[in-house]
Order: C-alpha cells, then structure tokens, then sequence
C-alpha cells in the first residue's frame, strides 16, 4: 500500500510539475483570483506599479511575457515622395519670391532717387545752352538758321523746347527735315537737310510785261524768288542759289496767271507736268535737258543741249519716249526735231 501511495503521490507530483510553467513563465491565475475575491469579499489586488515602470512588462496573452532585454517599438511613420517634391518646390518658390522682393525694392530705390536727381538737374541751370551750332545749310546761312530756331535765352539742354525748335525750321521752304541735337555740356546742334533746286521757273508778274525767276523743288515747293545778283537782296543771298539755278533746267512759256508763294506747292499743272517729265527720266537723256516749254501740258517741248527740239507731250510712256528719241537720234545726227507726243508714231525733222 505504501508503494502505491508512494507512486501515486510521485505520480501526481510529476503531473503537478508537468502543468507548472516553466521557468520564466508564469500561468496566468486571474481567473483564480477572481474566485478568490469573490469568495472572501475583497477586490483582485491592482497590477503592482512596477508594471508601467521601464523594464517590466504585463502579461502578454497566454500568460506570456516578452523577452525580459526587449524594449518597446518606436512607432514609424511613412512620407510620400510627391509630398518631398511639394515641399522642396515650395521652399524654392519661397526663395524665389523673397529675391525678387528684394529686387524690386532696389530697383524702386534707385529709381526714386533717379527721378530726384533729374528733378534737380532740370530745374538748375545745370548743363546752360552757350552754343548753337547748324550743320547741312548751303542756301541758307547760319545766322538766318539761327534766327528761326529762336532758342530763349537762359535755357538748358534739358529745358529746350526741342520739338517747337525743329517746327519752327520745317516753317522755312528750303528745309526738308531737321533734327535738333543735345551735345552735352552746352552745345546745341541745328541738323538740316536742305531741299535742292530742280528748276527755274520763269514765272510771268501780274503786269504780264516781264517775268520772275523762281527756284522750285523736285517735290514741286517754291522755294524763293532768285532777285538779280548785284542787287542789295543778291548780296543777302547764299552763292550757292546762283550755282545752282546755272545748272538746272529752265521752264519757260508758262502761262498768265501761274501763282508762286514761298514755302507753298505749284497748282500749275503744266509746270508739274514738265517737272515730272525730267525727274521721271532714267537715260543719259534727262541730264542733256536745258530748257522746257511749259504753255500746256500737251504741248509739253524739251530743248537739249545741242538745240534739237523734243515734243514730248504729256508725263506719260516716258521711258518709251526716252527709247524712241535716242534711237532717232542715233540713226539721224543731224536731226533737229522729234516729236514723240504718241510714242508709236513718232516723227522727226533732219537738216
């Protein structure tokens, strides 16, 4: 009997053993000591404050513990990569913004401090007008250049009305164009293009008993009244006039009644007539005109330099005309007269 007990107390020992947990394992007994508690009226015992202390852990499920060298996960967080590009291109955009700022503010500096300087210059008698140059005159002369411009007196180069300066040239017949020119520091320049003398035009007087030489313009404006050389008014008159109303052609057998104002454009058609005959010609030809007989368009005549007589007609067909009249010229050198009025049937007259 006592073997048996013997083997059964070794037996249930053994069973005891098995079921107790292994070392570094505790079996739960919260089920326990819930009976426990309820049976003798007191509440469970809390968890012992060890337990949220570092370095103890409370029972995981099953009754198990993590590893006694473990320590609790950090928490990872992920960033998408759209996010990281978003942010880099706001940060430059930023950057960006803040440059051109600054920039701004400097340029508004510089500027403010431009616009009081000039402010200053312009109203001191910094940079005065002492000279007064004219260049591109040959038939007008520097001091009646000088009087039209009309500069005040006491003005700078920064206060000079420059635009009414270059309306009060344009005012005179023989000026083209003008440009008026500030050269610092006190020096203001009169550019002028003058207009040339394409003819003279024998104009007849209201008493129809004699006539007035006129110089005219390629663009047809009057230009001035040519008076004789040896008067008071020649003496007062550029030579250059005189040089070149010698070489241009004259207009003559204009008809009564033709007008001539300075500064205004011919009315007369049969003197704008003749005037665009030889401004239109392209040939050698044009250059050997010395005369042309303006008593109406239709009957329109050039007189070369050798005396032969070209009935030209009307500014029409001419560099036809130009062909026809050199090509009898050069079959015929003794003609003295060709008529080319209707360019397809043309006639000549020969010594």
């Amino acid at each position: 009997m006592a073997s048996n007990y013997n083997r059964k107390s070794a037996s249930s020992g053994s069973r005891k053993a098995r079921g107790a947990a292994p070392s570094g394992r505790v079996r739960s007994s919260a089920p326990a000591s819930r009976a426990s508690g309820r049976g003798s009226g007191r509440t469970p015992a809390r968890s012992s404050s060890r337990s949220s202390q570092p370095g103890t852990y409370r029972a995981m499920p099953g009754g198990r513990y993590p590893a006694a060298s473990a320590r609790p996960q950090q928490r990872l967080t992920s960033v998408r990569v759209g996010d990281l590009d978003r942010a880099e291109r706001s940060a430059r955009a930023q950057g960006t913004y803040r440059r051109h700022v600054v920039r701004i503010v400097v340029v508004l500096v510089l500027v403010a401090a431009l616009a009081i300087g000039a402010a200053v210059a312009y109203n001191s008698n910094l940079f005065a007008v002492e000279n007064v140059t004219v260049s591109g005159v040959e038939h007008l002369t520097t001091d009646d250049m000088t009087a039209m411009a009309n500069v005040p007196a006491n003005t700078t180069l920064l206060r000079v009305d420059a635009a009414g300066i270059r309306e009060r040239l344009l005012k005179n017949a023989w000026v083209a164009d003008a440009e008026v020119k500030r050269i610092f520091p006190n020096t203001l320049e009169l550019a002028v293009t003058e207009r040339t003398i394409a003819a003279v035009v024998a104009v007849p007087t209201e008493d129809a008993k004699s006539v007035k030489r006129w110089a005219i313009a390629s663009d047809h404006m009057w230009l001035m009244p040519i008076p004789d050389q040896d008067s008071e008014a020649g003496k007062r008159t550029s030579p250059k006039v005189y040089e070149d109303a010698a070489a241009v052609l004259s207009i003559t057998d204009v008809p009564y009644g033709t007008s001539a104002e300075i500064g205004a454009y011919c009315t007369d058609s049969n003197v704008n007539n003749a005037l665009d005959i030889v401004s239109s010609m392209t040939t050698d030809l044009s250059g050997r005109v010395t005369k042309v007989s303006a008593t109406d368009a239709e009957g329109t005549t050039l007189t070369l330099d050798n005396n032969v007589e070209i009935a030209f007609g009307k500014a029409e067909n001419i560099r036809d005309k130009e062909r026809v009249v050199l090509k009898i010229m050069e079959d015929n050198p003794t003609v003295v007269y060709i008529n080319v009025r209707v360019v397809d049937r043309p006639t000549w007259r020969a010594l």
